[in-house]
């Protein structure tokens, strides 16, 4: 009997098993069975992504968790995947990590349909309404927070300020409404919100442990529970643009309790990057002083324009070096992947000139951070902030950057790209520049430290949006005296 084991070995490994046909990307299954690259990947996926570059090229397969991921690297085919919803679907994965994340499952609605609606809710007029309430919910909460009489200075941490505040503040805005009616108190929300991502990155790789798992869903049920009124009736006092969401739900059939379960979803789309962007903003400001005096200039100039910050809002109003300090700091910070599935075989034509098949079933990703935000051809000495990268040198938005003597239509994707593009992008750009601006000219903003720096990178949160630090900075705050 003493056979059978090689036996099963030999079948595990024939099961399991992958060779690479002609004409298919070069594949790197790793040393471990099934698992191949899965622990390395989850670890610090851009320093693994970077390694298997340098060892394959721009594109490549990998085997994780028994799943073979194809990584496309070159940012001049990347329309290649982008315009080619046929072969490679949006949706599917999409609706993987719902139901990981938020045990969510939400039948497979026409996404024109979404699309035009959160169009609706989030450009044109009603952009200039939120944008509004937006600035009237960060005044009141940060007047809150440090009273324009007060005198003594607030120690706080970075990260813990500016997250609160805009979580709170977006909270407020398209959630729940006025603070003083019968909405759920944000605090509560944002304590409970905050628990659940500290396990986000793991419910979405299923690689909590059972009493881990018992905990999320203890997290889950709670915030389930205080999001069920959030855009149920118009008296609940949340945003046209939760209510309008809450009726396509219900028109396709979801039943009030995987709602509250879809706006949980929608808290996190909406609330999870805001106030970590604005965090390294802030953060790499505090730590370079050329670039926070540039922005402190510019933005006198608008304070001496108007008699209030709330005109800051309005798109129209021209800030290049905040502009230039924001994309800079999305080009050291934001790593989304964009993936997709493969639905079907397809030839995926390389801008050299290249052609390579990708199999139908294998998962199809682009790590923009790697390349190009991260490529030194791209931008040179990628590792460091250059708070003017993005201007010219007569002061200019500069948008010429090439890789390979051509120019790029991609030199960085914070925001996603094609139809499944960022359509809150607006929103989010106005909320994070107000809420700086009114830190830089009402109050005065220092480290507590002058030589302090900033936390690493959360190397596990690569892949999820806007990273986050490991620990926080620390600095103080008081109402600037008025002179």
């Amino acid at each position: 009997m003493i056979w059978i084991v090689p036996v099963l070995v030999l079948l595990c490994f024939l099961l399991t098993h992958r060779w690479r046909y002609k004409a298919e990307p070069p594949l790197d299954r790793g040393l471990i069975p099934w698992l191949g690259h899965a622990l390395e990947f989850g670890k610090d996926a851009s320093k693994f992504i970077t390694r298997m570059k340098l060892k394959h090229g721009n594109i490549f397969t990998v085997r994780a968790a028994g799943r073979y991921v194809t990584l496309l690297l070159d940012p001049h085919s990347y329309d290649e995947v982008i315009n080619d919803p046929d072969s490679l679907d949006f949706g599917r994965y999409a609706q993987v990590l719902m139901d990981r994340i938020f045990n969510l499952r939400l039948p497979l609605h026409q996404p024109e349909k979404a699309q035009a609606m959160m169009k609706r809710h989030f450009m044109g007029g009603s952009l200039s309404t939120l944008n509004s309430t937006m600035s009237r919910n960060l005044e009141t909460l940060l007047k809150t927070e440090m009273p324009l009489n007060q005198r003594n200075w607030k120690e706080e941490g970075l990260f813990h300020l500016s997250y609160s505040l805009l979580f709170k503040a977006g909270y407020l805005t398209l959630f729940g409404g006025e603070q003083n009616n019968n909405s759920t108190d944000p605090s509560r929300v944002y304590e409970e919100y905050k628990k659940l991502e500290g396990v986000l990155c793991s419910l979405a790789r299923g690689t909590l442990r059972k009493e881990e798992k018992k905990t999320a869903q203890s997290i889950q049920r709670k915030l389930w529970e205080l999001l069920a009124p959030a855009g149920l009736t118009e008296e609940s006092g949340s945003s046209s643009w939760l209510h309008a969401y809450r009726r396509l739900l219900k028109e396709d059939g979801v039943d009030e309790e995987m709602q509250s379960r879809a706006v949980l979803m929608q808290l996190w789309a909406t609330q999870g990057n805001v106030g970590p962007a604005a965090f390294w903003l802030l953060g790499y400001l505090l730590t370079n002083p050329e670039a926070l005096a540039a922005v402190k200039r510019e933005f006198g100039q608008i304070s001496q324009m108007a008699s209030s910050g709330t005109p800051l809002m309005d798109k129209s109003t021209k800030t290049p070096v905040f502009d230039s300090v924001l994309e800079e700091t999305l080009r050291l910070t934001a790593a989304p992947f964009i993936t997709r599935e493969v639905v079907r075989d397809k030839t995926l034509h390389m801008a050299d000139g290249r052609d390579y098949l990708l199999r139908k079933g294998d998962r199809l990703c682009l790590f923009p951070f790697v390349s190009p935000q991260m490529d030194p051809e791209v931008h040179p000495e990628p590792q460091k902030f250059k708070f003017n990268r993005f201007l010219n040198e007569d002061g200019s938005v500069k948008k010429d950057f090439n890789k390979g003597g051509k120019k790029l239509k991609y030199y960085t994707m914070p925001w996603g790209a094609g139809t499944n593009g960022c359509v809150g992008k607006q929103f989010a750009i106005n909320t994070i520049r107000k809420f700086v601006y009114m830190l830089l000219t009402s109050y005065d903003l220092e480290l507590c430290d002058s030589s302090a720096q900033l936390p690493e990178k959360d190397a596990s949160r690569y892949g999820f949006g806007m990273l986050q630090p490991q620990g926080d900075l620390l600095v103080r705050y008081k109402p600037r005296e008025s002179r």
